[in-house]
């Protein structure tokens, strides 16, 4: 791997290596681009450093301090956040949807929201790239929205969960289909197909799955790249002219300053607004790229509440990947409704120390009771939500007056559901009840109190005032720095961001090589610093 000096400034350091982070390190170093990607975690290599051990893979987990408050503090941690090169992508659940059609423009069309500043039909053409390239897994055709090439790899097979729920779609009159996903469904080079394990979302030890670590952080690093592990981004330098110039991160024990001519913040949707509040300088006092107070506002979970049940015959819903059934019908039916937004339901498979969890966490089962619950493990069968939830602009990230580990303010994270949010999630659960009591489960139970995958925080738009970034991801108050992660959704539908984010990486990389072809890129950089390569890349 190519190490650049601190002192030289490189085209671009990317604080962040996940899904936006990590894509966009890969796309620009292969556009020509010095590039050096900054990670508060460790570079892990799967195939000796994890294990089929839930408590060993916490590991993969941003644990740090954060506050969190309002009428539905969200739980942080495992289920929306990452600290490994690669970000959350290591132990996501690999589901890769786009987003419909008209939740580019949700507001305009749909009523509600915010509009996107991006073409759905540009964003088909980025999803497409980004499928190739992670080689998804998925069915010979899709039932919703507009018509999109074939998967790369076929869809995996169904286990029992999967079964049931296809079953009680069938039964309710909806469709339903093999969910897509990120991992391998037969082999790709020297890495092998996944074997079902089931360790998915604590870090898959075989490289099937196809996670930010094993796609595009390798093709980063062939290009040129230099990812540089445990370095904790605690600050931007921003020059007398108001242009950005390098990054101040900890590492080895110190901290140390690497010089660039433009900065991406990639840290998702808490990382990326505690960095810009905590390089507040006296010409930007609220914080970087904060013109408009935007900054930290509009966070947006994803309602994620869950029915489970318990079925006669045998489920064994651990083998596989958690999710292989999904039903996207209330994201694209509109009647019937009485609410904004949508949402998936997919088929569950929670690991046997997770469930246990979730029964004391849930239902309050302990000591012996929580034993015989436990005996029924094999027999469970369960359907969760990823749903949207609105833009409000009191759910924000802000600064704490506590310090972390480096010294600096750790952030305050306030939530709470609205009204809208509360129908839609109310509408799920009831639905599916009615599916799990389709298939004849028993002892049907609802887990209403969960959220998922952050977004917001540092939209995109069209107008400088009521956004942080334009549609290149790039800042309207400091033209060489930009954001790049789903802290620019605008809105966050009822389907997992993963390939959404990915997708936007790969426009933005291709926005900066057309702004540098032009010699419109700032401090110095009008044309890459390195030879540019004859990398081609896949579209379909």
């Amino acid at each position: 791997m190519r190490q650049y000096r601190e002192s030289e400034p490189v085209d671009f350091a990317i604080v962040g290596t996940g899904a936006g982070g990590g894509t966009l390190a890969c796309k620009l170093a292969e556009h020509g681009f010095s590039v050096v990607a900054f990670d508060a975690g460790p570079y892990f290599r799967p195939l000796e450093d994890f294990a089929s051990d839930e408590s060993e893979q916490t590991k993969l987990y941003w644990t740090d301090d954060r506050i969190v408050d309002g009428d539905n503090p969200l739980q942080l941690g495992s289920n929306n956040s990452g600290k490994a090169v690669g970000g959350s992508t290591v132990h996501f659940a690999m589901v890769s949807l786009r987003f419909r059609p008209e939740w580019f423009k949700s507001r305009s069309v749909l009523g509600y929201g915010a509009d996107w500043p991006l073409d759905w039909r540009e964003m088909w053409d980025y999803y497409a790239e980004v499928e190739q390239a992670l080689k998804i897994a998925g069915p010979v055709t899709y039932p919703w929205g507009p018509r999109r090439p074939r998967y790369p790899y076929r869809a995996h097979p169904l286990n029992g969960a999967a079964r049931a729920l296809a079953k009680g779609c069938e039964a309710l009159g909806i469709k339903w289909t093999e969910t897509p996903l990120a991992t391998l469904s037969a082999p790709r080079g020297l890495a092998h197909p996944c074997v079902y394990r089931g360790f998915c979302v604590t870090g898959c030890s075989t490289n099937a799955k196809q996670s930010a670590l094993v796609t595009w952080i390798p093709r980063a690093i062939a290009a040129g790249a230099e990812i540089r592990d445990l370095a904790m981004v605690g600050r931007v330098e921003v020059e007398p002219s108001g242009l950005v110039s390098g990054v101040h991160y900890h590492r080895d024990g110190s901290w140390r300053f690497q010089r660039a001519r433009n900065v991406v913040v990639a840290g998702y949707a808490i990382e990326t607004p505690r960095l810009l509040l905590n390089s507040a300088t006296a010409r930007f006092p609220d914080g970087l790229a904060n013109s408009s107070g935007l900054v930290g506002k509009n966070l947006m979970a994803q309602s994620n509440q869950a029915v489970w049940g318990r079925l006669e015959q045998e489920v064994r819903s651990y083998k596989g990947p958690p999710s292989l059934a999904i039903t996207e019908h209330w994201n694209y039916e509109d009647k019937g409704k009485d609410f904004f937004g949508g949402y998936s339901y997919m088929s569950q498979g929670p690991l046997p120390q997770l469930w246990a969890n979730t029964l004391f966490s849930a239902r309050g089962l302990w000591g012996e009771s929580l034993v015989e619950a436990m005996k029924d493990y094999n027999h469970v069968v369960g359907l969760k939500i990823v749903g949207e939830m609105l833009p409000q602009e009191s759910n924000r990230v802000t600064l704490s007056d506590e310090v972390d580990q480096y010294g600096l303010r750790i952030p305050r994270i306030t939530y709470s559901w609205c009204d809208n949010d509360k129908r839609l999630i109310d509408h799920s659960l009831k639905f599916m009840r009615r599916a799990l009591e389709a298939v004849d489960a028993s002892d049907i139970w609802i887990q209403d109190d969960d959220t998922c995958h952050l977004n917001g925080t540092a939209r995109m738009g069209s107008d400088a005032r009521s956004s942080v970034v334009d549609a290149d991801c790039r800042s309207w108050d400091i033209p060489n720095l930009w954001i790049c992660d789903g802290s620019v959704f605008p809105t966050v539908g009822g389907a997992n961001p993963s390939l959404t984010i990915q997708a936007i990486a790969c426009r933005t990389a291709d926005r900066i090589r057309a702004l540098a072809s032009r010699g419109e890129l700032e401090a110095g950089s009008s044309r890459p610093s390195i030879q540019r390569r004859s990398i081609e890349v896949q579209r379909s």
